[in-house]
């Protein structure tokens, strides 16, 4: 399972899509000296429109001229699937972060490349169209010539430099897909963390790695572990790794002595404030506050001694206790 901060990017990543509704996808200019201002075209998910508002009818009599097709938007179904497809992967995207799995997310990253160089394609071979199959009556006939604009960068069209560049909601859809990339690589870093420890265990001293969360299971409550804020782990002497969702949990485990004492290397617990940090469970603060929703319903939160501890006392009020008053409590039951 990925970290929450991981699935909320994606999930907003998803819902930008939804500006390509109202932005265009590219832009295609001509330039002229008879049209000092040039003459251009907006491509959106769901129209064309001249850049100028009497832009698209001066291309299409130009067009007529060297009896190229008229550029008519109802006539392009694209643009009538484009908006369900679009759609379709915003949905799609908001279901791939409630999983939270990576390999939905590279489903999903395939999804949206595969769209991206397939609308290219297609808009390459709508370019193609227009610029080759032309009239053989039109009134402009230049042997061997053909009009097909660029998909991307500038060309020359007669007398007319033709420039096609994304727009918009090309940079939208290009910063959604380097938003997923960026998770990817993110959650990716964590196995590569996961994989070092283990290597390092194997080869030097013991110590904790990396839990997969949503996938690996408490070793005391059998429970899933998803919230690394409460995650602690027991390591052996041997390097193997024991983890809990739970710090009553670890608690509870180490005062069974279902590992012996003399076996146990050391104990880590998960600083609530910074997930990301392991603490020495031995060392560690701990705050019970009973609003604190845990995993096990311990209400206990792991903190690094000091400052930390007395912010969050001071914040959430509850009580102070040390590893060895946990060991108590689990001796208890």
């Amino acid at each position: 399972m990925m970290r929450a901060s991981s699935r909320i990017a994606l999930a907003i990543a998803a819902l930008a899509l939804l500006a390509i509704y109202v932005v265009p996808l590219w832009r295609i200019d001509l330039h002229a000296p008879q049209y000092p201002e040039g003459l251009g075209l907006r491509i959106w998910v769901n129209q064309i429109t001249g850049v100028k508002p009497n832009d698209l009818n001066s291309i299409n009599m130009l067009n007529h001229y060297i009896g190229m097709h008229e550029i008519s938007p109802d006539d392009i179904p694209e643009l009538r699937l484009m908006p369900w497809m679009l759609g379709g992967l915003v949905g799609l995207g908001l279901l791939v972060a409630v999983a939270g799995r990576r390999g939905p997310v590279v489903g999903w990253l395939l999804l949206l490349g595969f769209g991206a160089v397939a609308g290219l394609v297609d808009f390459w071979m709508w370019g193609y169209r227009y610029g080759h199959e032309l009239d053989e009556h039109a009134a402009i006939k230049v042997p061997g010539m053909s009009y097909q604009p660029p998909v991307i960068g500038t060309k020359q069209l007669l007398n007319f430099e033709a420039a096609a560049w994304p727009e918009t909601g090309a940079w939208i859809a290009l910063a959604v897909f380097a938003v997923g990339v960026w998770v990817l690589l993110r959650e990716r870093r964590r196995l590569v963390v996961a994989a070092a420890a283990v290597l390092a265990a194997a080869c030097g001293s013991p110590g904790p790695r990396p839990i997969a969360l949503g996938e690996e299971v408490c070793r005391h409550c059998h429970m899933t572990i998803a919230d690394p804020r409460f995650a602690a782990e027991l390591v052996t002497t041997r390097g193997r790794v024991y983890v809990f969702d739970d710090v009553g949990c670890l608690a509870a485990f180490v005062a069974s002595e279902s590992v012996p004492s003399t076996v146990v290397h050391s104990l880590w617990v998960h600083d609530f404030l910074h997930p990301d940090s392991l603490l020495d469970a031995r060392s560690a603060s701990y705050l019970r506050v009973d609003s604190l929703r845990t995993p096990m319903s311990s209400h206990l939160a792991a903190l690094a001694p000091g400052a930390a501890v007395d912010s969050a006392h001071a914040r959430l009020g509850g009580i102070r206790l040390g590893w060895e008053e946990l060991l108590r409590e689990g001796r208890r039951g």
